[in-house]
């Protein structure tokens, strides 16, 4: 296959054999490099294959290999003759992210930090299978699978405005708990409210430097000011309804008679049974980790007024935004110039709807979407917009963080024999953390540059650059 450059963000490879559509990848030449060392773009090219794929195979500049689908993988596909895939929504279904602002400033927290990042290690249960203080009946977790966000809040886990500042208010309103099996409801019963492992955590950070005065003033951001980024997604009940689709779709290699190119590409027509009943149980995985992230976030400010000694008010802890990154969705989006219902995958992908979206609450509406973009935890994340350009060329989607450049093998092998905790402690860095090997596999040179991956999804206009946060204390599953 031929990669080819067509400007200084995007790159191509021709619509050819089987391909349905052209692969769009957005990147930089620097970054690009780290690309080509795998099959990641031979994964992309197997996506343009699949039916009823719209416009290109697209991928942002944080891809990297994934299950079928490369992570920072995005595809459209028509409703009547289009497929969904486990495989192009990830195991972890709507893991995403989490921003709140405070008013507390950065000099004001430094006598408490040390204290305070022990004390949220000790409220939020981390690490693999941990279960968190949430226990739900069936009929409850029934309740969490249908409602999402919508069920914390009702329970007293936050505030009515998280909802509105939430992608779709936190809900997938076709969730079916009948579609899901029991394996994965007894999974998820005693994980609503933990942060899970992997590239989980939990980032206290600072507002190092705003780019966009205006959505930054609308969003509660102000150089100086401490913020609070969250990552998790639906835990073992996602995993588990991932997995549990995938046993049946990858027993056969083709689609309607079509042969496959990779059996972890496993799909279902959208309109079949198969494909109606993953997409329903889907929901559900996506709205129990909206749920999971409303509990967190809402013990992280209890945990904050407890440490700090002052109320809510004082505190001013806002829920700037939550967005998911492994989901599939119907959205409105302009195909060969008609708007059309479609079904997007966005695997390792952020939502960038622009200003004036109907999606997007009242006071988003002048601004656009807000877009969380974590780095490592060892240098910055960022604050985007998303832009009108996103929805003409990525169905109104951007990138989702740093994107690994290390496997996590090979990340413990390159940790062997020093202390990360002590390096970022250097660095002005306070870490706790669950098993050493995780703090290894996420060590930040596993990562690209978030700096410059920013840098291509804002030079190509795909997104805005609002602020830069630097992190502080980081909790790592």
């Amino acid at each position: 296959m031929e990669l080819i450059q067509i400007d200084p963000y995007r790159w191509e490879i021709k619509k050819a054999g089987a391909m349905r559509v052209p692969a769009r990848i957005y990147s930089s030449r620097k970054l690009i490099g780290a690309v080509k060392k795998d099959e990641t773009f031979r994964q992309l090219v197997n996506v343009a294959q699949l039916p009823g794929i719209l416009n290109a195979a697209l991928a942002m500049p944080d891809i990297h290999w994934g299950y079928g689908f490369p992570i920072g993988g995005v595809a459209g596909f028509d409703v009547e003759e289009g497929v969904i895939s486990p495989g192009g929504v990830g195991y972890d279904i709507n893991c995403g992210v989490r921003l709140a602002a405070t008013h507390i400033t950065h000099e004001e927290i430094k006598p408490h930090l040390e204290t305070l990042i022990s004390a949220l290690y000790q409220n939020i249960p981390t690490g693999v299978g941990a279960t968190g203080q949430v226990k739900l009946s069936n009929t409850d977790l029934k309740k969490v699978l249908k409602q999402g966000s919508r069920w914390a809040v009702a329970q007293g886990f936050g505030e009515a405005a998280d909802i509105d500042r939430t992608e779709d208010q936190g809900c997938m309103p076709d969730a079916d708990p009948d579609a899901v099996t029991q394996k994965a409801l007894e999974r998820g019963r005693k994980q609503l409210g933990t942060l899970g492992s992997g590239n989980h955590f939990l980032e206290i950070g600072v507002v190092e430097k705003i780019h966009d005065p205006a959505a930054a003033d609308v969003f509660g951001l102000a150089e100086g000011l401490v913020t609070v980024l969250l990552h998790t997604g639906s835990r073992g009940f996602g995993h588990q309804t991932c997995d549990d689709f995938l046993a049946t779709m990858t027993k056969n290699r083709t689609i309607d008679g079509m042969e496959l190119p990779d059996r972890q590409l496993a799909c279902a027509r959208i309109q079949s049974a198969a494909g109606q009943r993953y997409y329903r149980a889907m929901a559900c995985a996506a709205n129990f980790a909206w749920a999971n992230r409303q509990i967190l976030i809402h013990n992280t400010r209890e945990t904050f007024e407890q440490v700090l000694g002052i109320g809510p008010r004082q505190l001013g802890m806002r829920q700037v935004y939550d967005i998911c990154h492994n989901i599939a969705k119907f959205e409105q989006h302009t195909v060969d110039g008609q708007s059309r219902r479609i079904c997007v995958h966005r695997k390792g992908a952020t939502r960038a709807f622009p200003p004036n979206h109907p999606d997007l609450c009242a006071e988003y509406q002048k601004t656009g979407q807000p877009i969380l973009i974590p780095g490592d935890m060892g240098t910055a994340s960022y604050v985007l917009t998303g832009t009108p350009n996103a929805m003409e060329e990525t169905f109104g989607s951007t990138c989702h963080g740093a994107g690994r450049v290390m496997s996590r093998k090979a990340a413990k092998k390159s940790a062997r024999g020093r202390s990360l905790e002590k390096e970022l402690a250097e660095k002005g860095v306070i870490t706790r953390w669950t098993g050493r090997s995780t703090l290894a596999e996420e060590m930040p040179e596993a990562y690209k540059n978030v700096t410059e991956v920013v840098d291509v999804v804002a030079g190509s206009g795909i997104s805005k650059i609002v602020a830069k946060l630097r992190p502080i204390a980081v909790i790592k599953g």
